[in-house]
Formats: structure tokens, C-alpha cells, sequence
């Protein structure tokens, strides 16, 4: 049999044209155990699987870059998502922001505050700074957090994602003295690990509530629109018609972000750039003086003015930047070069001119301050606006769906929440997600708000500060990223807190007086989704610390008795183990070091299967990978065992009906490719003759050694057959699939509060813990091994 073989130098692995990866740095390097070699049956110790990770290049999520027509059509799509919610804006900031007619004077210096706001808030702040502070291409407060995680020492990681993190931390001799000085404080300060755990999930959880409230306050918005042309109409026809068309927004989720982009963007541009061309008009045909409002001289002087009652009105002209937060979470849909260009190309100059427009027929008009943006658009235009208006405020609640989706999915690949079903929607843009979980819980929490609220007066109480805390989190966190991984000088990062700080500070100031009149509904939902965030993380650690006595090499659980038979080692009592005819896939999940069902497997039932796969998938972030890079063989210290790796792509079915012909096809594909690995025998072989309990190791660190133990051609040739036939005869005589089952109990003697928080936890668990069923593996070929683990 002839195969063709390549050799990868940086990772020691063997490609074969079969369809497989298989690991040879074990026959290359000398183990670090001791070890007896073996030809024709003679005995051999147990020696330990390579040290080497299995943990490749390619396991490691990247960011995605784009360029050329991808990115505008990104670019596009981004339009469509990310600004349907601040690009409705100018529908109520000026009404929202005067209670009365306002004069010549403060009408500047509220449109001057909406131009600089504009301008620092989210053209400099977000586009130009915070977009640059991302984890691999995922934005939101979170993600800052996890980006600071991967350079500093702050946080517990779940074993099975540990050595798949991409690590960045510089030594400290690499660091500036002011940036190790903050790294050293958050990894030595318990807490300050805790302040940043804290702020960032807040972050997220505010996020979220704003994703249930967005919805509810812009379809209402959009259908009480109506009663410019009926102002008849009933407030029950307008509830009833807004919940029918936030479940049909919800309905139509599954499609993916990327075709829903592509749907909304056409409504988007359109009303933004209805929005630009009423705003020349109106500049043209009104008093373009406005323009001088340019200068921040006539927003200080407004302020100064007006005193208490201008600090107030801040909470009308935050409303011109609410979904800036979205801008930031949905990068990880998009990309930073294409939110940048679509707002600094298009979005912010429309959304400028509609401001300035506006303002030049109210100084013409202060009565038509009520309803800024129908009274002040050209003759013949209102029906054609209308209808616009009513399509992009029903898309504008996108922008905040698409946050919550993924947001979600970062905090779950953190383990601050269970792993629910995630499904990719998109082969090309690999960040685009829906969460069915998360997106029917929005749909029922909007409906719920909207038939309680009733209508957008008392929703808009409740706007905005989630908006505003978002932001002032955001800063905090990007100024740490400034010291610690930018290492930018202080007195810069000091000067940009202070600035932006300063702003969010003003706004939040101005919000929080709402907070008795409704903005309480949405910081106590940020409070609930907190405290299940922290709650089940806390869960997790424990959970970590009663698994990780477990986490051990394979030698420690097995050893050779001294008549060669496979024994447990005597920690695990020393009994002999007895075979068992057959194949037995061990699952885990891990992918590292001795799997726990195993370890449960082999203490309860004191036998082995003939042949042992421990058998773990890796998911990439990519839709699908090539068939030579998805399988990966290695066999470990165990007579007659391997552990097998397969990478898949989130476009991939593994879970088959023929699993098992799969792991024996590839065991077998492997089997043969060791024996053409020129001037070594097969890697860690087992003698057939001489039972199970005999090895073949690998390579020595002495050249003589290694070349007397070197077995003729015809001799390798026939161990592979003999090695072939037991593989075969155990594939054929059964096939079982042994899968653990863990129960989490509560430790004796733990306190009432802890008891509580971990009872919590378990409940979760239990009621979020993917099924067996979901895997699809044959009922009559399933094993469980049930075990106890005290928390």
C-alpha cells in the first residue's frame, strides 16, 4: 500500500492524503518516563502520551479582516443593523429636550450639544478609540474585559477552554512603569479582580435590558405614528398592532444577521437620507444662521443659562446618541472598518444635516419644536416620510436584538452562562449569531413592557440610562486597556478619561432623574441578569476545583502488574483489569490529560475494552474544515488506546448514525500510516502476540538503542496486520459509546448562604445541561456512568 506523506516541521504532524492529521512528535522525542522497548512480545512499562499540546494554530479563534467589495458590502449591512436605533433620533430630541417653545438662544445651544455630542461622544470616543479596544473582532464591555483578561492574570478559566486562549501578556521588564504598576494591582487586588468582573458584566446585562426595552419604545413609537393621520384611533388597536409586529421582528431572527442587514439596510438609507436632503432643504429655505452653532461657545453658554433646568434637558439630548452602545457590541458582526466607514461616510453627515435642518425651520417656526422632524419636512414629502419612518423605527429595535445575541455569546465562552444552542448564520461573516434561547425570551419581555407601558411618554422615562452607564463603563475600561496593553502615557489616558468621563458623568447625572419615573424597570432587569451572570460563574469555579483532583496522565491511573497484566495503580485499589470484547468511545470533553468517564469507567467495572478511544470534539470558528486538517491521532500511555481529536466547523454535522465506522476507519487509516514513517517502528505499538499488555515505545534519546530496536520491515509489516486484525475484530464484534453523567452535590458542613447560591447553581445546571438525546448516538450502543461530585 502506497500514500503519499508530507512532514510539517512547525508542529510535528504527518498529513496524510486519508483524510487525517496524526501526531509524530512522540516518535521523535524521548519521554520523560521511564520506559522498556520491546520486539516480538517482550515486556514494556506503560509510557505516558507526548507531552506535546494538542492544541494547534488553527484552534485558536482570529479576527476576521476584510477589504475591498466585502467590506462595503459589510459596510452596507452595518447600515441596516447598527443605526437604525440612534439614526430615528431626530423623531423626538428636540421635543424630548424642551418642554415649551424655545427661544433663539437655547435652540443653538441644544443643537450646538448635539453636534458635539455627536461629534466627541461617538465620531471620536467610539469610532476612532473604543472600536480599536476589541477581543479578536468582538466589541461590547464584555469583550473589553476578556481582552483584558488575556493580558493580565484575572480571572479562572474552564479547563476545556484554558489552552485554547490566546495569551498575550508582555513581561514586565516590556511594560512602561505606570501600565505594570495598574497590571500588577488588578493581579494582586482581589478586589479589583472583582470591580472589573463586576462592571463588566453589568455592562453586558445593561446592554440586554436595553435590548428588551429598545423594541417596545421604537415599534410603539413607530405605530402611535399613526395618529397624525387618524387621530382617532384606539390605544388598544395601537398595543394590539405593535405586539403583532414585534413577533413577526422576532419570527424573522432565524434568517441570520447577515440577510436581515441586507433586508433592513435599503430602509435605513433611505430614511437617512431623506433625513440629509429635508436638512438642506431646510437650510436653504430657513435660517441658516444655525450653522454658527458649530462653536462650543453656544452650548457652554446654554448650560451656564440655563443652570439646573439645562442639566435637566441633557436627558433629551442624550437621546441623539442612544444605540451607540449597539455600534460597539455588534462589531463582532461586522468588522471595525466597515462601521467606521458607514458612519463617518454616510450615517454621521446625515444625521448632522437632519439636526441643523430641523433647527433652522424651528428658529424660522419654535412651535414646530412638538414634532421636529413631520413639521418640518418639505411640501409634498409628509406621506412618503411617514411611511419611511414607521419601516425604520420598527427595524431600529435590530440594532439592540443583534447586540443581545452577541454579547450573550461572549459571556458564554467566558462561563458566566449556560451553553444554550448558538447557531452561526453566516458561511462568509463567521461572528454573526442567533441565540433561539435568548431571542424568544426578548420577544416575550418586549410584549410584556409594551402592554405595561402602554406608550412611548412613559417608556421614554425608563430610556436612556442604561445608554449612558454603558458608556461611562465603557470608558473606565478602555482606559485601563490604554495603560495596561496600549501602554499609551498617562497624562494622555488621564486627559481622554477626564474629557469623556466628564461627558458620560454630565449625561448620567442628567438621566438618573428619571430614575423614579421608570428608568428603576431597567437598571433592576440589569441587577437580575447580573446576579444570574455571577452566580453561575461562581458555580462554575466550583465545579473546577472538585473536578481538577481528576486531572491527571494516564500512568497515574494505569500500570503494568508483574506479570505484564494491565493493573489500576494502587491509589485506584490495584485490581487487574479484565478485557472487554469490543470498542469503547470514551467521551470527553476536555481533550487533555485522562477523561473523567474514564477514570469512573475503570474504578466501577475493573476492565478495558479491546480497543479505547477517548474521543473529543473541538469546534473551530469557521464554517467548515478541510477534511486533512480534521482528525487528529495520538495513542496515549494505555495499551490499545487512543485519543482521537476532530475539529469541525459550526456548519458541521459530526454526530452520524456511523460514528463508529468513522473513529474505526480513522483508528485503522492511522494504524497503517505509522508503519510508513521511514526508520521507526509503529509509534507506541502493541505487540499482538504478546497481548495487550505490551508495548512498543518511542524513539530514544540514545541512537543505538533506538537503532536495535528497530524491527525488520517485514516484522513492522506484520505487527500492523496482526494490530489491524484486532482492531478489526473489535470493531465488529460491538461498538459502545460511554458518556459520564455527573451530579453535583453540595459539600456537608457548607454554610446556609453558600448552600443557597450553590442550590441555585445546581438548579440551573440541571435544567440547562445538554441532553444525551441531542447527540444522536444510538440508545442501544449508550453507556452512562454515573458519578458524585461534592461542590
Amino acid at each position: 500500500m502506497s500514500s503519499k506523506i508530507d512532514f510539517d516541521e512547525s508542529t510535528n504532524l504527518e498529513r496524510s492524503t486519508s483524510g487525517a492529521t496524526y501526531s509524530i512528535s512522540h516518535a521523535r522525542h524521548a519521554s520523560p518516563f521511564p520506559e522498556k522497548r520491546t520486539i516480538n512480545g517482550e515486556d514494556a512499562e506503560l509510557a505516558d502520551e507526548p507531552q506535546k499540546s494538542m492544541v494547534q494554530d488553527r484552534d485558536i479563534r482570529k479576527k476576521q479582516e476584510f477589504g475591498g467589495w466585502v467590506l462595503f458590502w459589510l459596510a452596507y449591512q452595518s447600515v441596516g443593523v447598527i443605526y437604525g436605533d440612534i439614526g430615528t433620533s431626530p423623531l423626538y430630541v428636540y421635543s424630548s429636550t424642551f418642554s415649551s417653545e424655545p427661544s433663539y438662544d437655547d435652540l443653538l445651544g441644544a443643537l450646538s450639544l448635539i453636534i458635539w455630542t455627536l461629534t466627541l461622544m461617538v465620531s471620536v470616543k467610539y469610532v476612532f478609540i473604543v472600536l480599536r479596544a476589541d477581543d479578536e473582532g468582538e466589541g461590547g464591555t464584555f469583550a473589553l474585559y476578556s481582552l483584558l483578561s488575556r493580558h493580565a492574570n484575572i480571572i479562572k478559566r474552564d479547563p476545556k477552554e484554558e489552552s485554547m486562549i490566546k495569551m498575550e501578556r508582555c513581561l514586565s521588564s516590556d511594560m512602561n512603569r505606570p501600565g505594570r504598576t495598574v497590571r500588577s494591582g488588578m493581579e494582586h487586588s482581589r478586589i479589583a479582580k472583582t470591580v472589573l468582573k463586576l462592571i463588566g458584566v453589568m455592562g453586558v446585562s445593561l446592554v440586554m435590558s436595553d435590548g428588551v426595552l429598545t423594541p417596545a419604545q421604537s415599534v410603539l413609537g413607530a405605530i402611535q405614528g399613526l395618529e397624525v393621520i387618524k387621530p382617532d384611533i384606539t390605544s388598544a388597536t395601537i398595543i394590539g398592532v405593535t405586539c403583532a409586529i414585534l413577533v413577526l421582528l422576532f419570527l424573522i431572527q432565524p434568517l441570520g444577521t447577515s440577510k436581515i442587514a441586507s433586508t433592513f439596510a435599503p430602509i435605513v438609507i433611505i430614511w437617512l437620507v431623506f433625513n440629509f436632503s429635508f436638512g438642506i432643504y431646510n437650510l436653504v429655505h430657513h435660517d441658516h444662521s444655525v450653522l454658527k452653532a458649530f462653536s462650543p461657545y453656544f452650548a457652554g453658554a446654554y448650560l451656564v443659562r440655563n443652570k439646573t433646568d439645562g442639566w435637566k434637558n441633557l436627558g433629551g439630548v442624550l437621546l441623539a446618541f442612544t444605540g451607540v452602545e449597539a455600534m460597539f457590541a455588534d462589531l463582532g458582526a461586522f468588522s471595525r472598518r466597515a462601521v467606521q466607514l458607514s458612519w463617518m461616510c454616510f450615517t454621521f453627515p446625515c444625521l448632522l444635516l437632519a439636526y441643523i435642518g430641523q433647527a433652522a425651520y424651528i428658529a424660522d417656526d419654535p412651535s414646530a419644536f412638538a414634532n421636529p422632524f413631520f413639521l418640518t419636512v418639505p411640501p409634498g414629502m409628509f406621506y412618503p416620510s411617514l411611511v419611511v419612518s414607521i419601516l425604520a423605527a420598527i427595524v431600529a429595535s435590530q440594532a439592540m436584538i443583534t447586540s443581545t445575541f452577541q454579547l450573550l455569546s461572549q459571556i458564554m465562552k467566558l462561563s458566566y452562562f449556560p451553553q444554550i444552542k448558538l447557531v452561526h448564520t453566516s458561511k462568509i461573516f463567521h461572528g454573526q449569531v442567533y441565540i433561539p434561547f435568548a431571542n424568544w425570551l426578548l420577544m416575550i419581555g418586549t410584549i410584556i413592557v409594551t402592554a405595561v407601558y402602554s406608550n412611548t411618554t412613559r417608556l421614554g422615562h425608563a430610556y436612556g440610562v442604561c445608554v449612558v452607564l454603558v458608556t461611562f463603563i465603557t470608558t473606565c475600561m478602555v482606559s485601563i486597556v490604554a495603560l495596561v496593553i496600549w501602554q499609551l502615557n498617562p497624562l494622555l489616558v488621564l486627559f481622554g478619561f477626564l474629557v469623556f468621563g466628564g461627558l458620560d458623568g454630565a449625561y448620567l447625572s442628567s438621566a438618573l432623574t428619571k430614575l423614579p419615573n421608570g428608568a428603576w424597570f431597567t437598571l433592576l432587569l440589569a441587577v437580575i441578569l447580573s446576579s444570574i451572570f455571577i452566580l453561575w460563574r461562581f458555580g462554575k469555579e466550583q465545579q473546577w476545583k472538585a473536578e481538577a483532583e481528576d486531572r491527571f496522565r494516564p500512568s497515574h491511573l494505569v500500570t503494568k502488574g508483574e506479570g505484564g497484566e494491565l493493573r489500576l495503580t494502587s491509589v485506584f485499589g490495584g485490581d487487574a483489569l479484565t478485557d472487554i470484547k469490543g470498542m469503547g468511545i470514551f467521551f470527553d470533553k476536555v481533550g487533555d490529560m485522562t477523561p473523567l468517564v474514564f477514570i469512573q469507567f475503570l474504578s466501577k467495572f475493573t476492565a478495558t475494552p479491546e480497543v479505547m478511544v477517548f474521543f473529543h470534539l473541538r469546534p473551530l470558528s469557521m464554517p467548515s474544515v478541510a477534511p486533512e486538517e480534521r482528525y487528529e491521532i495520538i495513542r496515549t500511555g494505555i495499551p490499545n488506546c487512543y485519543r482521537m481529536i476532530i475539529r469541525h466547523g459550526y456548519m458541521e454535522e459530526i454526530f452520524t448514525q456511523d460514528l463508529g465506522m468513522l473513529v474505526h476507519e480513522q483508528l485503522r487509516n492511522f494504524t497503517i500510516h505509522e508503519s510508513l514513517v521511514p526508520n521507526r517502528p509503529p509509534t507506541n505499538a502493541i505487540d499482538p502476540t504478546a497481548g495487550s499488555s505490551s508495548t512498543t515505545a518511542s524513539s530514544s534519546s540514545n541512537p543505538s538503542v533506538a537503532s536495535n530496536s528497530v524491527p525488520a520491515p517485514t516484522d513492522t509489516q506484520a505487527l500492523v496486520s496482526q494490530r489491524l486484525a484486532k482492531l478489526q475484530r473489535a470493531y465488529e464484534s460491538q461498538v459502545v459509546y460511554i458518556v459520564g453523567k455527573e451530579q453535583m452535590r453540595i459539600r456537608n458542613g457548607t454554610n446556609v448562604g453558600r448552600r443557597i447560591v450553590l442550590n441555585a447553581y445546581l438548579w440551573l445546571r440541571e435544567n440547562t445541561r445538554g441532553k444525551i438525546a441531542s447527540m444522536r448516538i444510538p440508545t442501544d450502543k449508550l453507556v452512562e456512568v454515573g458519578f458524585i461530585k461534592e461542590i
